[in-house]
């Protein structure tokens, strides 16, 4: 089983011991002990396991508490890594609540996550993102800033911090894809440009989808609004392009879940009043998904996608 492959400074640390236990039926493993299976991986690639909107502020002791659930999921997948697309601690993301919360549960995968910050970790009284900075450290910083990039077989990641998405970071964009040598590329972070839930569409993220387009990348994903969508191939500007960007929109890892407000052109399908964790399969030429439930059902399957 080959090793991630990534710049030195994210090299993700493994430690051994962590204990089971059931949550809803289902196997959680406690946050106490971090994750120490072998990475999972898809036939000729790589299993990576994503969601955002995550840890509402409740534990398992909660019966409507959620995000122990997707955690469960989560650690039976056995991902490579654990991508999530921003709000994963509520309300205000504060560094006592995500050692209460979000720590208890998605935290057993602290190690081997890439995480990016929503709006609520911009909440916090204590300063913009400190919570969310004090919490994660190096892993959300390895670059010293709240976006970064990383690289995993063909693949080549991209963590955006949407919060403050100006020049300065779009400048940093330019630069990391003129200099990237894998063939595949995805993209993520919060606030979705398109989407048909109660946010709708977040004009914020166009400029670098149209970076992403010139550079011919394949995915970008988001959280913001708590439903499940994904979208056709299409452009910054929402026209059908078969070479164009697949959006997926996955903003059920905990928080309570939000209406369809307004259909989006190219929408394929979604799904709300749904819990769950997307688990991406990605190989060394292309890509696909199922969006898994916490009863352990899969919901959707997306086509099998290649790279441009």
């Amino acid at each position: 089983m080959q090793p991630l492959v990534r710049n030195p400074r994210l090299a993700i640390p493994v430690a051994a011991g962590a204990a089971l236990a059931l949550v809803g039926g289902v196997a959680l493993w406690s946050a106490a002990d971090r994750a120490d299976a072998a990475p999972g991986r898809a036939a000729g690639g790589f299993t990576v396991a994503a969601a955002g909107d995550i840890a509402e502020k409740c534990t398992a002791s909660d019966s409507g508490c959620e995000h122990p659930r997707t955690a469960a999921l989560v650690r039976q997948m056995n991902p490579a890594f654990v991508i999530t697309m921003g709000d994963n601690q509520y309300d205000k993301a504060r560094l006592k609540d995500f050692q209460r919360y979000y720590d208890t549960s998605w935290g057993a995968f602290k190690d081997k996550t890439h995480p990016i910050a929503g709006n609520h970790e911009t909440y916090d009284p204590d300063g913009e993102l400190a919570g969310y900075k004090a919490y994660f450290g190096s892993i959300a910083y390895p670059e010293g800033k709240s976006y970064y990039s990383y690289d995993q077989g063909n693949w080549h990641f991209i963590a955006l911090d949407s919060n403050s998405l100006n020049s300065t970071q779009l400048d940093w964009l330019k630069a990391d894809l003129a200099a990237n040598s894998s063939k595949c590329v995805a993209a993520y972070w919060h606030h979705p440009l398109f989407s048909s839930g109660e946010h709708g569409n977040s004009p914020v993220g166009r400029p670098a989808w149209k970076l992403l387009h010139d550079a011919k990348a394949e995915l970008v994903l988001n959280g913001h609004d708590h439903h499940y969508e994904r979208f056709a191939p299409q452009d910054p500007d929402g026209r059908a392009d078969q070479n164009g960007i697949v959006e997926l929109l996955a903003g059920m890892g905990g928080a309570n879940p939000y209406a369809i407000e307004e259909v989006q052109p190219n929408s394929e399908k979604r799904i709300t009043d749904t819990f769950g964790v997307v688990k991406l399969n990605f190989t060394d030429t292309g890509f696909s998904w199922e969006l898994v439930g916490t009863d352990g059902k899969t919901k959707d399957s997306s086509p099998e996608y290649q790279c441009h």
